[in-house]
């Protein structure tokens, strides 16, 4: 059983940006269980929180979606976040 951990990009907001980053994920057969976006900032950028497993190619995926030209920031949270904490509440 994996481990949960969750990535938080903040990216610039145009279309194709969520495709690219998820484009990204599947070439490389990198399963996210949840994703989370809304716009920030009057609608220039975006938050996206994706949930995924904390395997050994995890530190890999983050440097590779760190690359990407709209990807502005890259924390991660091995935490949890509450974004999918509050998210999980309506869900049962």
């Amino acid at each position: 059983m994996c481990k949960h951990t969750v990535i938080e990009l903040s990216v610039r907001n145009h279309p194709g940006v969520m495709s690219h980053i998820c484009g990204l994920f599947a070439r490389r057969a990198y399963n996210v269980e949840g994703i989370a976006c809304m716009p920030v900032n009057g609608g220039g950028t975006s938050k996206i929180w994706l949930l995924v497993d904390a395997d050994r190619r995890l530190d890999q995926m983050i440097k590779q979606v760190d690359k990407l030209q709209d990807v502005l920031d890259v924390e991660r949270y091995d935490g949890g976040h509450e974004v999918f904490t509050k998210m999980s509440e309506f869900v049962q």
